[in-house]
């Protein structure tokens, strides 16, 4: 009824006041208001790309100005780093990055950055045990997390934004003042075992193998060391291993506090009360002189000859399958030619064989339009960057039946070599785009904001933004992803190799074959078949 009196213009009773009518409502809100929608006779000879005459114009939100979204740095009188970045919410991220990993172990037992990820957040000075910990972040609404790679340790809280000084207090304890008590220490021996016999019995052996295309790329050195204690270490490190390493690495100038959610001043107040001028557990004196070797790509093979039937049983049990990664150097993350690898990364893209979904999910990628369409018994190609501060590496893995290992083989040295050849305007746009879009979708996330900053700033001492970021994407030509490749394709390579290997090729075969003008292996003559 209300509907066709208004369309009859008759009075509206509104509330139970007096009546209103439509063309009282026009005259009060505008043209807009009392415009008829289904003929458009009311604008006749408006082009919808014009603003409507009579109708206020739109005023639009502003973006705030950048100089707030900026990556703010203070350096202590110690050395220690702070950096935050601004981000509206009620939560903040925060922790502290060390500049320390696996790949300073040379001098020390291996395992010992394996052993500190498992020991994070246990007793320390201020709290006597774990649980303590838990309850102190459980009245702010906090978690903790610490992952260890190889060059970073990496402590972090997300808490509410108002508990800051609790949470930079409990970080600071976590990292100068650990008790590491035998107990904690005989416990994390136990998880580390259990952690290594599950790796060697999971599904996907991708941890594995990039642990092996590591160790093959860069032989006994740096990067190249393990990042897992090997399993003949586990019952010699202890304290004392760990107080020797710890006075070496954990010093204020090689660490960054960094923070994402909250005040920079409050930031680098708290930072002063907790972790200036204090006394680490391990004492103040000088540990033995730090590793600041440069890694040496060496390249090679490693082999891992194993029984893979029956490594998924059940009613539908994963196929047999021989894992091969090939990688060759590409750069680090602190040199120019560092984006251009990104594109190319993005651009071989690749996956599972069994992954769904369109453009947005890399279907459109080489390595799913070369390889995994083509060839229906690949189970798997994906194209891998491992960037560090002084090195990189590209690799491509890939996973078949034991049987077609030397075709599989081939196809992986035949896309790097056409990864030299012509580079189509839109596949290089598309790869462009996707990996603008991943950085924007990536940076979305408050901790992972936390880890771009914290690395960051360790690693350059400073901060380069995303939009930054995208326009250095946007200037990659098809040139530069030939001249990097060209000039990555002058080194030897690194393979690892897992499964049965009865059919692989020699490492001299695939290195002639990455030498080659078309990627193919050497023929091979047999007498008898």
């Amino acid at each position: 009824a209300t509907g066709s009196a208004a369309m009859r213009g008759d009075p509206l009773l509104v509330g139970g006041d007096q009546p209103v009518t439509v063309s009282a409502v026009s005259r009060r809100c505008g043209l807009a208001a009392g415009r008829s929608y289904s003929g458009g006779g009311a604008y006749p000879g408006v082009s919808l790309t014009c603003p409507l005459p009579g109708v206020p114009k739109a005023v639009f939100a502003a973006a705030e100005s950048r100089e707030r979204f900026e990556t703010r740095v203070t350096v202590l009188e110690n050395g220690l780093r702070v950096a935050s970045q601004n981000k509206f919410g009620q939560f903040c991220t925060v922790g502290v990055l060390v500049n320390s990993g696996s790949r300073h172990e040379a001098k020390y037992l291996s395992g010992i950055s394996h052993f500190l990820e498992k020991l994070a957040f246990c007793s320390t000075a201020q709290f006597g045990s774990k649980d303590e910990i838990l309850l102190t972040l459980e009245k702010h609404g906090g978690i903790c997390d610490c992952q260890a790679s190889r060059d970073t340790i990496m402590y972090a809280v997300s808490a509410d934004a108002r508990g800051l000084d609790t949470v930079v207090n409990l970080l600071a304890d976590v990292t100068l003042q650990p008790r590491l008590s035998d107990e904690e220490i005989e416990m994390t021996r136990m998880a580390i075992r259990f952690e290594l016999e599950d790796l060697n019995m999971r599904p996907d052996p991708e941890p594995l193998l990039t642990e092996m295309i590591h160790a093959a790329a860069f032989r006994d050195n740096t990067v190249g060391l393990n990042r897992f204690c090997p399993v003949e270490n586990t019952d010699k490190i202890d304290r004392d291993v760990l107080h020797s390493y710890l006075s070496s690495y954990f010093t204020p100038d090689r660490m960054v506090l960094a923070g994402v959610g909250i005040e920079h001043e409050h930031l680098v107040e708290c930072a002063r009360k907790y972790l200036l001028g204090v006394e680490p557990v391990w004492g103040s004196g000088q540990g033995r002189a730090v590793d600041r070797s440069v890694a040496q790509y060496t390249g090679g093979i490693i082999k891992v000859e194993k029984d893979m039937s029956d490594v998924s049983l059940g009613p539908t049990p994963i196929p047999e399958l021989t894992h091969i990664m090939i990688g060759l150097e590409s750069c680090s993350f602190l040199e120019d030619d560092f984006i251009p690898f990104a594109v190319l990364n993005m651009m071989m893209g690749g996956g599972g064989s069994f992954s769904a979904g369109g453009p947005g999910k890399g279907m459109f990628t080489r390595l799913y339009l070369n390889v995994l369409n083509r060839h229906h018994w690949m189970y798997n190609a994906t194209s891998y960057h491992h960037s560090y501060e002084d090195t990189g590496l590209l690799c491509i893995h890939a996973s078949a039946d034991p049987k077609q290992v030397r075709e599989m083989v081939e196809i992986i040295t035949r896309e790097f070599i056409l990864m030299a050849g012509a580079v189509g305007e839109v596949e290089l746009e598309r790869a462009k785009t996707q990996l603008k879009s991943m950085l924007m979708m990536n940076l979305e996330s408050r901790p992972v904001i936390f880890e771009d900053v914290g690395r960051q700033v360790l690693a350059t001492n400073t901060r380069k933004l995303p939009h930054e970021l995208c326009d250095l994407i946007s200037q990659v030509k098809p040139s530069d992803i030939k001249r990097v490749v060209t000039k990555m394709l002058h080194k030897k390579p690194a393979v690892a190799a897992l499964g049965d290997l009865t059919d692989l090729p020699t490492y001299e075969h695939i290195q002639a074959a990455l030498s080659s003008k078309d990627g193919r292996l050497p023929r091979l003559y047999r007498l008898f078949r």
